[in-house]
């Protein structure tokens, strides 16, 4: 019969707790308990234990990288910017996919996987601040994104709201008035939407233009379907924007492509802008603005600060938040004659 965690903290005289703190190289334990536990693993032959002492020890050459899908481009060329900064460290990335639900993250968290890595790159989208409580302590691990934000772990993410404001006024600064808004959560309190949101309105109540609703296209989901949906309903509102500001480039593709159906000229009609600044924006027809939010330095930076807690070389060192830096790149779909 396969020993379990409870057979080896009976056997140990200890917690099951105490028995998952060991495996996961938690530091503040006592060395007769650790030892003791170690024991107590080596006698029963528990599975894990020559994954627990690689873990420990930061051995394994394997991080984690958990992202809520692949499927759209920004986390895919994330993924492999991840994977080359972690091939020039001599690191192996192991990406698991976590669907962007509940249950796919927090089995990102406690899952086996977390067994044999020394730590994880992570990337929430379904939880919250709320939940902050949940992300462990006891393993290395680097926050990505906008949904949680602790003073426990560092952190690499993008400039949302000032990149958002900065790509607003570029529109404004072309003359446009009436931009639309693409991608738009309504009740969204955190996360990328509301601070991208945020930053459009910056940008428009700095250059005195009201923030008009009707301008709002709503896509709970950021891919090509949803931005050609939101860009569909802002118009069939009898609405006519003179440019939209895109929350990524999927939904500026498919805005563009909506437009275009409706005999719409870009951009002598209706300028776009998007966000992200994927490979697929390059060879678009028109090729598509937008704002690059330093993935490169958010993939080099995140494996840098991992890499440092895996070899506790800084155990005293406060967690950082570090935010990348952005720039606007010009394509033709905001040329204007």
């Amino acid at each position: 019969m396969t020993p379990t965690m409870q057979d080896v903290a009976e056997r140990a005289g200890v917690s099951a707790k105490t028995v998952s703190n060991v495996i996961n190289g938690y530091p503040f334990i006592r060395e007769e308990t650790r030892l003791r536990v170690e024991e107590a693993l080596r006698e029963l032959n528990y599975k894990m234990n020559v994954s627990a002492r690689n873990l420990r020890r930061g051995a394994t050459g394997v991080i984690g990288l958990a992202l809520p899908e692949l499927s759209l481009p920004y986390f895919a060329e994330l993924a492999d910017a991840i994977m080359d900064a972690g091939h020039a460290s001599g690191l192996t990335v192991v990406i698991e996919r976590t669907r962007g639900d509940r249950d796919g993250e927090l089995d990102a968290l406690r899952g086996p996987r977390r067994h044999t890595t020394d730590g994880l790159l992570y990337s929430p989208l379904a939880l919250g601040p709320e939940d902050e409580h949940l992300l462990p302590g006891e393993a290395p691990l680097v926050l990505l994104g906008e949904r949680i934000f602790s003073p426990r772990f560092d952190h690499v993410t993008m400039q949302n709201v000032e990149a958002a404001r900065a790509a607003t006024t570029y529109l404004l600064s072309l003359g446009r008035t009436r931009i639309a808004a693409i991608g738009v959560h309504p009740e969204e309190k955190v996360g990328s939407a509301a601070l991208r949101l945020e930053g459009y309105r910056q940008a428009l109540s700095a250059a005195g233009v009201p923030d008009d609703p009707a301008l709002y296209g709503e896509a709970q989901l950021w891919h090509r379907s949803t931005g050609a949906q939101a860009m569909a309903a802002v118009l069939d509102r009898g609405i006519r924007p003179d440019a939209i500001f895109a929350f990524n480039d999927t939904l500026g593709l498919g805005a563009m492509h909506e437009l275009q159906v409706r005999g719409f000229d870009i951009p002598r009609d209706m300028l776009v802008i998007g966000f992200d600044d994927v490979e697929e924006t390059r060879y678009s027809a028109p090729t598509m603005t937008s704002v690059n939010p330093g993935r490169e330095f958010i993939a080099q930076t995140a494996v840098r600060l991992l890499l440092d807690r895996i070899g506790r070389q800084s155990e005293e060192r406060s967690p950082e938040l570090i935010k990348a830096p952005f720039r606007i790149v010009e394509r033709v779909s905001t040329a204007v004659s």
